[in-house]
């Protein structure tokens, strides 16, 4: 064995360092005030700790506050705090897992009581006093019998149930004050280098996500490096939940789920409906324009069908329990995918009839657990905008071109104008012939690059039948949401055995990718929904204009101007009450109803008509066909 290992610096440089030598001396090797601002290093792009010895020679990083990842870091240090704090006020806790999450952390507890907002400022105070206090997180290396020994004597059950599944020989075991914890690290060399952080909720969470073990409670929290970010994040939950898209549907009377019914289960009301139908026409109208056919397709399937596919192998716990009809077992759909294979097998195929784009709002239901469903966002039953495109090798690279095009188009249709794009390629264990693979992933990365996108590679994070694009997007609070996915199929064309006769008069297997543009309905709606704060563009709302006249005199005039918006294609609806002017344009307002015309006795005898935008704009003295013709309203429905 070498007693030197070979470190190569991110600016290429590479330096020789005796065998054994831990993080920290080779941060200070490279410079002192790096050793100071040093958080934790990374090997290969895999995090270490600064205590422990670097194992291996390969490319060094050392990370600091200011690295683009330090957040996981310093935010997996504030959930052991937590833990800390915890343990301090609840000496008898039991703890579970403390990992980091998109933009914060959490910690899971058995606790003897219930905690309380009270109890969670409590918890900060306490965290507090850690954070001033300095306290040295170490590092310990321990085999699995000094582990077990160590946390039987802390009484930490749970600890000792995940010690047990480690394969490894040895754990690693960090301390901080009184705390200690099963954690492979990497964390801060001490409690104090973060002080900027907010603890933000408690929730109920099954030890290991399992209904059958212990609930234990769930602290969240989150931690930013300058007290401006954790400012700056605060704020946008506020927003948040100013938008939240459950709050809204009930305000705006759009949708609604009912637990006595089932939950997961979504009924959409007259308002909701309307601007779903909108979206739905404008979706086929696009794919339409766009070289795709409609194919609709039974809600259910037989057994065999799932087996064939593979989803009673690899998705049965997420599909329903089987219904017996006719002495076959038939599921509910999970997916539309089979269902358009069987479409395309109903005839032989020629390289002529390539490609074959077919598309389906097609309605598919999945099991999810209780605690995980969340207004319109996650769902037992949904409507998928789904889309397959079959074609032959020759046609790959162009379509996949296209349907990145025609994505990004409808997503600026909608308002969403920042877009990124995930490309996950092949894992070690795959299905198809490798050329197939590489042509795939070449073709993704072609597009992505033809449209400018910024885009991200995850290696070897592709499922095991093809690779896939994902687009996230951004909404206007900075907040990023998965939505669309192109993923490439070398699976199910093999186990439905589907050919295509190619120019050579052989039997040639068709390339087949998946595609859900806007996701499902229900998500994209309640992403839409809070992107938009509930004000929908003028071309979304369900009501579009409305009439408000301020007394009864002016109903008849009333009646007139609604006619004629009806009759030039606006969704309209009259405010008939006699309540007073400014209570009805507050109502409106509360209602974000884009335009409200206000008539009284100098619109009537003009025959004109007053337009108050929802921003409080007036524009006052119109004629009714003026307008609908002018720039203002083309500029507001388009």
């Amino acid at each position: 064995m070498s007693d030197k290992i070979v470190l190569t610096l991110p600016d290429g440089k590479s330096v020789e360092h005796p065998a054994g030598i831990i993080a920290l001396d080779a941060a200070r090797a490279i410079g002192p005030k790096l050793a100071e601002a040093a958080i934790a290093a990374k090997l290969d792009g895999q995090f270490i700790d600064l205590r422990a010895t670097i194992p291996h020679s390969g490319k060094l990083e050392i990370v600091t506050l200011k690295s683009p990842d330090a957040a996981e870091v310093y935010r997996h240090s504030m959930a052991h705090i937590l833990a800390e704090a915890v343990r301090k006020l609840f000496p008898d806790a039991q703890f579970g897992i403390g990992p980091t999450i998109e933009n914060g952390f959490y910690y899971d507890f058995l606790l003897s009581r219930s905690l309380t907002t009270e109890d969670l400022e409590i918890v900060e105070k306490e965290m507090k006093a850690i954070i001033a206090a300095k306290e040295p997180f170490s590092y310990a290396l321990l085999t699995k019998a000094e582990a077990m020994e160590t946390f039987r004597k802390l009484n930490q059950p749970l600890k000792l149930e995940l010690i047990g599944e480690i394969p490894d020989e040895k754990v690693s075991v960090y301390t901080q004050g009184e705390f200690a914890d099963l954690c492979r690290g990497p964390h801060l060399p001490h409690s104090g280098v973060i002080k900027h952080f907010k603890l933000l909720s408690v929730a109920g969470a099954y030890w290991r996500g399992d209904e059958k073990k212990p609930m234990l409670q769930r602290i969240y929290g989150t931690a930013f490096a300058t007290k401006e970010e954790l400012d700056a994040y605060m704020n946008m939950l506020e927003e948040a939940k100013k938008r939240d898209h459950r709050k809204l549907g009930k305000e705006l009377d759009l949708f609604s789920v009912h637990e006595e019914v089932g939950p997961g289960l979504v009924f959409w009301h007259p308002k909701g409906a309307r601007i779903r139908h909108i979206i739905e026409s404008f979706w086929k109208e696009q794919h339409f324009r766009n070289g795709y056919e409609m194919v609709y397709t039974p809600h259910i399937g037989r057994a065999w069908l799932w087996e064939t596919s593979g989803h009673l192998g690899f998705y049965k716990d997420s599909m329903y329990s089987p219904m017996k009809i006719d002495e076959f077992d038939y599921f509910i759909k999970p997916m539309n995918c089979p269902f358009h294979i069987m479409i395309y097998k109903t005839q032989n195929r020629s390289y002529r009839d390539l490609p074959l784009r077919w598309a389906e709002l097609g309605t598919v239901y999945r099991y999810e657990k209780s605690g995980v469903l969340h207004g319109l966002l996650r769902v037992r039953g949904f409507t998928q905008d789904d889309a397959h495109i079959l074609c032959t090798p020759e046609q790959i690279e162009s379509e996949i071109s296209e349907v990145l095009r025609f994505s990004l188009s409808i997503w600026r249709a909608f308002g969403f104008e920042k877009v990124k794009a995930y490309l996950a390629t092949r894992p070690e264990k795959a299905v198809g012939e490798p050329t197939r693979w590489d042509q795939a992933i070449e073709s993704l990365k072609r597009a992505v690059d033809k449209e400018g996108l910024e885009c991200e590679i995850d290696e070897g994070g592709g499922a095991f039948y093809g690779p896939k694009i994902d687009l996230k997007i951004k909404d206007a609070i900075g907040r990023e949401w998965q939505m669309t996915t192109i993923q490439f199929d070398f699976n199910e064309p093999e186990r439905f055995d589907m050919t295509y006769i190619g120019a050579d008069g052989e039997k040639h297997r068709p390339y087949m990718v998946h595609r859900a543009l806007l996701g499902s309905l229900e998500r994209f709606f309640g992403v839409l929904l809070e992107h938009h704060g509930g004000a929908m563009p003028t071309w979304l709302a369900p009501v579009q204009v409305i009439i408000l006249p301020i007394s009864d005199k002016h109903i008849d005039y009333a009646k007139k101007v609604e006619d004629g918006f009806r009759r030039a294609g606006i969704r309209v609806n009259t405010d008939f009450r006699s309540d007073k002017i400014g209570y009805k344009i507050r109502a409106a307002q509360l209602m974000k109803i884009p335009f409200m015309v206000v008539l009284g006795d100098e619109e009537a005898n003009a025959g004109t008509i007053t337009v108050r935008k929802r921003s409080g704009e007036n524009m006052p003295g119109l004629s009714l066909e003026a307008f609908v013709k002018g720039e203002e309203w083309k500029k507001e429905s388009c």
